[in-house]
């Protein structure tokens, strides 16, 4: 049963703040936010302590996301014990977490493409050096995904 979600990319200001602010709402909208931890980190720690990038945290706004709270962070060895499900927004970022992740544990790692219906795109593509079609295309495919992970979510909590 899925009761954290980590989302992850490479410095934790675009992608997977936007990831984790989008699953929050949805699932609050679901009445499972209670059920299930989310969080975001970057495989780098560049901007460790910052808040997302502005132009993240005015596309996501638009769409009724709130993202100004959240920190960036990199990921930590604890994670991979912590959380139920790690997904990377990119082919990268998946491999550098294969090679921190302790064999064991493999299972929880995953793209969060994977479980987008109705967008077909291997990787949530980094918005950071484009314009602001970047970020609409980040949302595009983020809410889709979380879409996918609430369905699941629900299944699970209703096997339980």
């Amino acid at each position: 049963m899925i009761s954290s979600v980590l989302f992850v990319c490479m410095g934790n200001i675009c992608r997977s703040p936007t990831a984790e602010g989008v699953l929050r709402h949805k699932l609050r909208e679901a009445g499972l936010h209670e059920a299930v931890r989310v969080d975001s980190a970057g495989t780098h720690g560049w901007h460790a302590g910052s808040p997302p990038d502005h132009r993240s945290t005015a596309h996501a706004a638009k769409r009724g996301y709130e993202l100004g709270a959240l920190r960036s962070r990199e990921v930590v060895a604890a994670d991979f014990e912590r959380f139920d499900l790690i997904l990377a927004m990119d082919w990268d970022n998946l491999a550098l977490l294969e090679e921190r992740c302790p064999p064991a544990l493999r299972h929880k790692l995953g793209r969060l493409t994977d479980h987008c219906s109705r967008h077909d795109s291997p990787v949530v593509p980094d918005p950071y050096a484009g314009g602001a079609q970047g970020f609409e295309e980040v949302l595009d495919l983020v809410e889709d995904a979380c879409d996918g992970l609430v369905l699941l979510i629900r299944r699970q909590a209703t096997r339980a």
